[in-house]
């Protein structure tokens, strides 16, 4: 028996995570007509422009992530927003951190907030991780590699926050020879060293 096209294009996002940009959307074969339709009987939810999602999913995790990777795939979440991703912050922030390559343009987003920082090409490309979040891909700074950027950015974020996040970092099994290395490749070995040897003789 032959689908709708409301029941087609469900199927559509059911196999895409559940979550779809307007021009994947448009070219998985989507009518433009079936979207707004399935939108204003509410099968559809729109969480940022551009970003639709099945309604009748179940609620999101880490939903602010799902829809900045989707404006901005080839960006990796970073800093703050990194460090509560991994559970080595008692903070919640408001906005996403966000990482993208020296040079590139900003993506432009109108939801979720979010802070956008460049990264040279080597800091940019070492540590990445990648994660399935209800079947939608997040790219994410390891924790160590994290705790070396913090360290890096400390005047943008704070000095009190890389040190949190240091001190979680290992309390939680963060590997110190992993961090120091990321210490090199951003630069602020001689600056981590001192605090990771003092946490070494607290413990």
């Amino acid at each position: 028996m032959k689908m709708n096209a409301q029941t087609l294009a469900s199927r559509i996002f059911h196999e895409h995570g559940g979550i779809l940009r307007t021009s994947d959307i448009l070219r998985l074969g989507i009518h433009p007509r079936t979207l707004y339709q399935m939108r204003d009987s509410s099968q559809v939810i729109e969480l940022s422009r551009g970003i639709y999602r099945l309604a009748d999913l179940p609620p999101l995790e880490n939903s602010d992530l799902v829809v900045v990777m989707k404006r901005a795939p080839s960006a990796v979440i970073c800093l703050v927003s990194a460090l509560s991703f991994h559970e080595i912050m008692t903070e919640v922030p408001h906005e996403v951190y966000l990482a993208i390559q020296k040079g590139k343009e900003k993506p432009k987003l109108d939801f979720p907030p979010t802070r956008v920082f460049h990264f040279s090409d080597e800091t940019f490309s070492r540590g990445v991780e990648e994660y399935s979040q209800d079947g939608n891909r997040i790219r994410v700074y390891s924790k160590e590699k994290t705790v070396a950027d913090c360290f890096k950015f400390r005047n943008r974020i704070g000095l009190d926050v890389a040190l949190e996040a240091l001190r979680l970092c290992i309390s939680k099994g963060g590997s110190r020879k992993k961090i120091l290395e990321f210490a090199r490749i951003c630069r602020v070995e001689n600056i981590m060293r001192p605090y990771l040897e003092a946490i070494q003789h607290l413990r």
